[in-house]
């Protein structure tokens, strides 16, 4: 036996009068279930105000949390990839990108950019997860490359932040080459004494972390990022045994010194312009290094 009745048959709400939430409005997190607005969720920088965690987030966000304004200048905007293997899986690879284009509204896996960070310059290189996995191509090399030399052209402090699958497999060998031609270009970063900042993210990973992410005069990470080389899932199966608590999480990477600290997102543009300015001696404008000269003279 029910417990209620419908006396009445056949109500209907009009469509006009209906109330619905609209789509958007809210932000579940993935990791404590805390419901918060897309506003509130956007102000704290894509954080859980409840338990801290970090969403991914890509190079439109990391560059308005970076540059003063979000006012920068890009560069090598129009770089695409070719297909100098004509691979073919599901479907060839120039439809792919040409499909990941038009979906994501980026050219590759990377951005570069040139701006100021409270007052000081820098360029900046951020990969963005939702192209093809972040997964580093011949273009990724070429842009981040480019992007170092502009570097050292104008003595401008240079920041990473990686965010990545690995290889791009459509790519083979010539992906591979990325890891040793910009590890190359940051040795000769390093020559001209220029800092060289490198920001892991969720995830980083592969022959990212094998080459140009590890390789910062300050590794650092926000907090709660997967960074490895293999997977876990791929390590555990390959050794039959249970990973440690943590396994290849930032903090767990820090405390095996890995990392020289770990920084929340809010804090993560003042703590780079600190950087900076601990080396502002080493990375003055040429032009002002000249002027200096001329006056002591």
């Amino acid at each position: 036996m029910s417990w209620f009745r419908r006396v009445e048959k056949g109500i209907v709400t009009p469509t006009e009068l209906k109330k619905e939430t609209p789509d958007g409005l809210w932000h579940k997190c993935p990791e404590c279930k805390a419901v918060t607005s897309k506003a509130e969720h956007r102000q704290n920088l894509y954080t859980c105000p409840k338990c801290d965690h970090h969403d991914r987030i890509n190079s439109q966000e990391y560059f308005e949390i970076l540059f003063d304004g979000n006012a920068f200048t890009e560069l090598d905007e129009n770089l695409s990839s070719g297909d100098p293997l004509h691979f073919v899986d599901t479907k060839a690879y120039p439809d792919r990108i040409k499909a990941t284009q038009r979906k994501t509204n980026l050219k590759d896996a990377v951005r570069t950019a040139h701006g100021k960070a409270n007052g000081l310059d820098l360029v900046v290189a951020c990969m963005d997860f939702n192209f093809i996995g972040g997964s580093m191509g011949s273009v990724v090399g070429e842009k981040i490359s480019r992007a170092i030399d502009y570097s050292r052209q104008h003595n401008i402090p240079f920041m990473m932040i990686s965010k990545s699958g690995g290889a791009r497999m459509m790519e083979a060998g010539f992906s591979l080459m990325q890891m040793a031609k910009t590890s190359a270009k940051l040795a000769l970063l390093s020559e001209a004494k220029i800092p060289y900042i490198s920001l892991l993210t969720d995830p980083t990973t592969g022959g990212v972390t094998a080459s140009y992410a590890m390789l910062g005069d300050f590794n650092i990470s926000e907090p709660g990022a997967l960074i490895g080389f293999a997977g876990p899932r791929v390590i555990k199966e390959t050794i039959g045994k249970d990973l440690p608590k943590g396994f290849q999480s930032a903090e767990f990477v820090l405390e095996h010194g890995f990392l020289d600290f770990i920084v929340h997102r809010k804090a993560l543009k003042d703590r780079v312009a600190q950087l900076i300015a601990m080396l502002a001696p080493e990375t003055a404008p040429l032009k002002e290094k000249t002027a200096k000269k001329s006056a002591s003279k």
